[in-house]
């Protein structure tokens, strides 16, 4: 039987391939990429089977350059799963934690770790492209006085020790993550949809386009403006609703969503994701 591949940022050991793992659960493949776009190509070339990209913490916010690829990709959403972040602190084997002057990671989790780190005397942080790659790059380069934060996984994979658990600064930090495909799917449960729209220059336009989902009482969930690319001063509107685009209450607000709109582009429709702890 073919395995599920599911292409994500980062190296072994990112919590992308944690949540890949808890969605698809231990028989899928994850694929290791470069960067997000990779991740959108490889889907879109039908090179994996399905995608899984980072969208917003809970700390933190939004990862921007995964809304903009959304708008720029003709790709399904498909799914969603918010993960608990656990940050620890990891070294080389025999290390402990008075031989650390110099922590690696990625700048979220340098960010979302600051409490600890400034209890942390003589030591010089430096951002990386990744927080497994940080202990991927320890490990190969047996850095002594170098520490690594990044996930449990991380330090198993490349057998280093955790010298500091959980090192967070707030213990409900959470990850939103999409999964993404080439084909729609249908959810069965509880549903929410995603969508992009860019409003129209008259007066009252936003007010049109939100009412539109007021007046039917559909809960909106999420709301975030980008910059719309190649369109000095325009902005996009990423939208997450509380409802399922072929419900009929939803169709006609989106129906009438597109009379007050100059782009309109239907992301997915999906269920509601687990959060994984």
């Amino acid at each position: 039987m073919k395995k599920l591949t599911i292409a994500f940022q980062g190296e072994y050991g990112a919590f992308s391939e944690q949540a890949a793992v808890a969605y698809f659960g231990k028989d899928c493949v994850p694929i290791p990429k470069e960067n997000f776009k990779d991740v959108f190509e490889d889907v879109a070339r039908k090179q994996t089977a399905f995608g899984i990209i980072p969208i917003e913490n809970s700390v933190f916010g939004s990862v921007h350059q995964n809304f903009d690829l959304l708008q720029e990709f003709s790709l399904h959403i498909t799914g969603e799963l918010k993960l608990r972040i656990k940050m620890n602190l990891m070294a080389l084997p025999g290390t402990v934690l008075k031989d650390i002057r110099h922590v690696y990671s990625h700048p979220q989790g340098l960010g979302q770790s600051d409490k600890f780190l400034r209890t942390l005397k003589n030591v010089t942080l430096h951002p990386f492209y990744d927080t497994a790659g940080a202990a991927k790059m320890i490990s190969s380069e047996q850095r002594k006085d170098s520490a690594a934060i990044a996930s449990e996984q991380a330090a198993a994979h490349y057998e280093l020790t955790i010298l500091k658990k959980s090192i967070e600064n707030d213990h409900r930090n959470f990850t939103r993550f999409l999964v993404l495909s080439t084909t729609a799917v249908q959810p069965k449960r509880k549903a929410k949809t995603s969508l992009i729209f860019a409003t129209k220059h008259v007066p009252g336009s936003l007010v049109h386009c939100l009412s539109a989902f007021a007046e039917r009482d559909i809960n909106l969930l999420k709301i975030e403006s980008r910059p719309f690319v190649g369109k000095p001063w325009e902005y996009l509107f990423f939208v997450d609703i509380e409802s399922h685009q072929k419900n009929s209450n939803c169709a006609s607000a989106l129906s009438e969503l597109k009379k007050h709109t100059s782009y309109l582009k239907i992301l997915g429709s999906y269920e509601v994701g687990k959060v994984v702890k």
